[in-house]
């Protein structure tokens, strides 16, 4: 069918993935680091990606296209949204594994992260990640980090970390809390607020 879609000029493309952020229907990807339309069926043609451009790489054409298939659309929005939490690939719990040899940091050397796992955020972290079982538990407002300088070597090391912010975050974290304590064996649980 002839119909309305975008063209992206990768000659003048700047890589910045603007319009595949803005592009709500993902017929948008960056590819070695450049904005290319990978699915024309998921391209609706209202353009919520031109205005995103900053180098006006992006234009409309009428061309031969395969019709704009809102159903596959929706199927892979909810694909995407049920394989992540949030769309990151950072919220994938993992243990972060440290050399023995890494000393503890003086006032003359860098300072070594503390941290052995991944996420941190309360609303992020999986209930039942194995690296709950047996864990000192911190839980700490995440401004606590940056205004106390020691904060890796006095509460980090050796703990499992959640942070939060009850102030600024939504929701209530003791629905979570309560359900990390109750399906594992917690040794401890230290809490640090401003």
């Amino acid at each position: 069918m002839i119909r309305k879609i975008i063209k992206i000029d990768e000659e003048k493309c700047n890589g910045c993935g603007a319009c595949a952020a803005a592009c709500h229907e993902g017929a948008i990807e960056m590819v070695n680091g450049k904005a290319r339309l990978t699915r024309e069926d998921y391209c609706d043609g209202l353009g919520d990606c031109l205005p995103a451009c900053p180098v006006d790489a992006i234009s409309f054409e009428e061309r031969e296209a395969p019709a704009y298939d809102e159903a596959a659309v929706l199927a892979a929005k909810t694909k995407k949204k049920d394989a992540l939490p949030c769309g990151c690939p950072g919220t994938h719990a993992k243990a972060i594994k440290k050399r023995d040899s890494i000393p503890t940091p003086t006032p003359i050397t860098a300072p070594v992260s503390q941290l052995s796992q991944w996420p941190v955020q309360i609303k992020l972290v999986p209930v039942n990640a194995p690296y709950f079982e047996g864990a000192n538990l911190l839980i700490a407002a995440d401004c606590t980090a940056y205004a106390y300088a020691n904060f890796h070597n006095e509460f980090i090391r050796n703990r499992i970390t959640l942070i939060g912010c009850p102030k600024l975050d939504e929701g209530d974290y003791a629905e979570k809390l309560t359900a990390i304590l109750k399906n594992n064996e917690i040794k401890s649980v230290t809490v640090v607020r401003m």
